[in-house]
């Protein structure tokens, strides 16, 4: 069984877990002792396939006249039709496809329907390694027989390149000016994510061109890259712009335990790996425990690992009893989990979709209002979530 915990000054909660088994594999979990202890009416849902056989999808977009942009991990980007077509669009960079590197993240420009913008994060192999780019192109749709991206542009190349497969993040979110938050896994490195010098286990946040962003907290310190934003992360795969608040929004890997919620502030140190709620693969401790002055605690933290990747703030009318809360794709856990909130709090969550036995990779809310989620295998599947 799964325990979570979160933050409340120094004191910890322990979720404990009453089921209750709803349609579609969706189960409750009660938080004992709670003044928020008692369950709201829930919605059930059914999950409505869309499109299956994607490999290994990582990312999905919601295009203007009712398509999918859909990334796949060894590097293919396609549109998936409403009736489950799927054709590839050409233009897209060479990738690094190894082990949790490919073609990642997508999302549209904010003005994409003015300016056809699209912005793709992937492993970038060099000889010096792999780090994660940026890449911005132009949906290119006139010649009638398909899209292709056109104009493209590696933004922004990370040096956070190494040797080997693990933890190139990443995702993208973008910030009320337009600007583009962007993550970085530790590439299997913890240590990288306290060097200032290094863009490695951090977040960071790029003009719409991949510069700095103008009041970027360390724009003027010749310590740090100009690009970040907080350290100390150690692979977040998602992130999302609170919809009230505008604040910053990750959830990150931890090794065995201590999965992390954070709201990433400007020029805070997240802890990676001094301090940690998890433990080393081999049992063993990480750094110096779960607290040390100057760096920052996690709102929410997971024991054991779920293994997150993908959030969403649920704002639509669809799902009346979900309004304010946040939903986080799990891989390792093989759900999607629902975790109420009262403001930065976490008061209680639920898993659904469990009976699928899938790892959930991408949870976005589409302008439809429905939820969709991505489950990564060999046969992955776009899945639309409906009351």
């Amino acid at each position: 069984m799964q325990h979570a915990y979160w933050r409340q000054g120094s004191r910890h909660g322990l979720l404990r877990y009453a089921w209750t088994v709803l349609v579609a594999g969706i189960t409750f979990l009660g938080l004992a002792g709670s003044p928020n202890q008692s369950a709201h009416a829930q919605s059930a849902v059914t999950a409505e396939t869309v499109a299956s056989g994607l490999s290994y999808p990582w990312s999905v977009a919601f295009l203007p006249d009712g398509g999918y942009l859909v990334t796949e991990r060894d590097g293919v980007l396609k549109v998936v039709h409403e009736d489950g077509r799927q054709d590839v669009v050409a233009g897209t960079p060479e990738v690094f496809a190894q082990g949790q590197g490919g073609l990642l993240d997508v999302v549209l420009s904010p003005s994409f329907e003015a300016d056809q913008t699209v912005y793709l994060t992937f492993s970038q192999g060099s000889p010096e390694g792999a780090g994660t780019s940026l890449f911005k192109a132009t949906l290119d749709g006139s010649n009638g027989s398909g899209y292709t991206l056109v104009e493209g542009d590696t933004i922004f190349a990370g040096n956070n390149k190494a040797f080997g497969g693990r933890h190139f993040g990443s995702r993208l979110a973008f910030d009320g000016d337009g600007n583009i938050y962007m993550t970085l896994g530790d590439r299997g490195d913890g240590p990288r994510s306290q060097d200032t010098s290094d863009h490695t286990g951090s977040v960071l946040r790029l003009t719409p061109n991949g510069d700095p962003a103008p009041g970027n907290p360390f724009l003027d310190n010749p310590d740090y890259q100009p690009e970040i934003w907080s350290i100390g992360h150690r692979n977040p795969q998602s992130a999302a712009v609170h919809p009230e608040s505008g604040a910053l929004w990750t959830v990150e890997h931890g090794a065995r335990g201590g999965d992390e919620i954070n709201i990433p502030e400007a020029g805070k140190n997240y802890g990676w790996p001094v301090i940690s709620y998890g433990r080393h693969y081999s049992g063993g401790k990480i750094g110096e425990g779960t607290e040390k002055a100057g760096m920052e605690q996690p709102i929410f933290y997971w024991d054991p690992s779920i293994a997150p990747s993908g959030i969403a703030f649920v704002t639509s009318d669809k799902y009346p009893d979900w309004s304010g809360d946040l939903l986080v794709g799990a891989l390792r856990g093989q759900h999607l989990a629902k975790l109420t909130l009262n403001g930065e709090e976490v008061v209680s969550q639920e898993q659904l979709l469990s009976d699928l036995r899938e790892r959930i990779r991408d949870v976005r809310q589409g302008p439809d209002g429905f939820i969709y989620v991505l489950t990564d295998s060999d046969d992955g599947k776009l899945i639309r979530l409906r009351p």
